[in-house]
């Protein structure tokens, strides 16, 4: 029996929008906003897609993939830890986690 939604994704997508939530609250950041409920939503529905098909990585491997490149620079150049190191290393793991599952099936 397959889950509707792959649970570490969705876990994954909602708290990258609740991160763009909380950085349009916390700093008044329209583009956090935008930003964060935009990945989180692509997230979301590739969460969706690996429940129906665990193959079907290419969504969420595409979108969190470019979330570790922003981040990753973004980081490299303020050299904080929060929001962009979080986020960057929280999308290299899940990078990471669908890389293996694409090797995998």
């Amino acid at each position: 029996m397959s889950f509707p939604l792959d649970l570490i994704t969705a876990a994954y997508a909602a708290t990258i929008a609740a991160g763009g939530i909380v950085g349009y609250v916390k700093a008044g950041s329209v583009p956090s906003l935008a930003m964060g409920v935009a990945c989180g939503t692509l997230m979301m529905f590739g969460a969706f897609q690996m429940g129906q098909e665990p193959k079907n990585v290419t969504l969420s491997l595409v979108t969190s993939a470019v979330l570790t490149g922003v981040m990753g620079y973004r980081f490299s150049n303020s050299g904080k830890f929060m929001p962009a190191g979080l986020v960057g290393a929280l999308s290299l793991l899940m990078v990471l986690r669908l890389t293996y599952k694409v090797m995998t099936n």
